[in-house]
């Protein structure tokens, strides 16, 4: 089955209808486009869970701030779509802004806890909000059984499963691991923004995150561990660090002595034009046997 595109809500759910009357099962994987082989890991994993898989491309300007990359963010639409086709997914589904907001839309979807305000929540007001909005519409709108989303985003994660949960919206949100390139860098589609001496430093992040991992599993202090981590980071050639911390993996609440239940690290630190972002696992030995 080839790659079909549609570009409004009524055809998206048209075909998920004639999905549904088969009893085939359907999965959705958000995205903002640009994709590369990260996002096409993810459509595997979706397919592993589903008999149909969408693949939603649309960058949401209320995700956005006023000094943010909205204008700038690639659009690489049919490039895109010759990846899916050759990835097997049979639904793309490309709306216009007009499509998703059309005039008079007044509605906001909040999520008011403390995992919000925290990390990039704490560095871009509002990205939230705007997440929250897009995905309660993507997942209302398509009603798939269940949605994949990236670990590199894992906030983003956590926030999409406390909203899910609270508004009984049906789809299971499932977490992708983070696909990585040869030399350890997170996939990302602001990675294009890179020149070839930025990308040759980019890695670093990975490679402090892996050795503060490696130690705080063992049971070392976080104090030195993460200051040594934002030295190495900013002597590399990132700057500035918006946060390097570590964080319970559940409720996202600040680990500031050692790690003794499961935790994540997680950086975000801007490269000339790019902002990245990325993460690791801290499970403690003892735990971890």
């Amino acid at each position: 089955m080839s790659l079909t595109t549609v570009h409004t809500v009524a055809d998206l759910r048209a075909t998920v209808a004639a999905w549904r009357a088969e009893g085939l099962r359907v999965a959705l994987v958000p995205t903002m486009g640009a994709l590369h082989n990260g996002h096409i890991s993810l459509t595997k994993l979706a397919r592993e869970h589903a008999d149909r898989v969408i693949v939603s491309i649309f960058v949401n300007p209320t995700q956005f701030g006023p000094t943010e990359d909205f204008g700038a963010y690639p659009r690489t639409l049919p490039d895109d779509q010759k990846r899916l086709d050759a990835g097997g997914v049979e639904l793309c589904f490309a709306p216009s802004v007009d499509e998703m907001y059309p005039d008079g839309f007044a509605t906001n979807v909040s999520v008011d806890d403390a995992m919000t305000t925290v990390l990039c929540g704490a560095a871009r007001p509002g990205h939230f909000d705007g997440v929250a909005q897009i995905v309660t519409k993507l997942l209302l709108q398509a009603l798939p059984d269940c949605a994949i989303f990236g670990q590199k985003d894992y906030q983003q994660l956590m926030v999409i499963r406390r909203f899910s949960k609270d508004l009984n919206i049906p789809v299971e949100i499932i977490g992708a691991k983070i696909l990585r390139e040869e030399d350890g860098l997170a996939m990302s589609s602001r990675n294009r923004y890179l020149s070839p001496e930025e990308r040759a430093i980019a890695p670093t992040l990975n490679r402090v995150l892996a050795e503060i991992t490696t130690k705080a599993s063992s049971g070392a202090e976080l104090g030195p561990l993460l200051a040594k981590g934002r030295q190495d980071i900013l002597t590399a050639g990132f700057n500035p660090i918006d946060y390097l911390e570590v964080r319970d993996a559940q409720t996202l609440e600040q680990v500031d002595e050692t790690v003794t239940k499961p935790a994540r690290i997680f950086v975000a630190a801007h490269l000339g034009k790019a902002r990245l972002i990325d993460n690791h696992a801290i499970t403690p030995i003892d735990i971890a046997g």
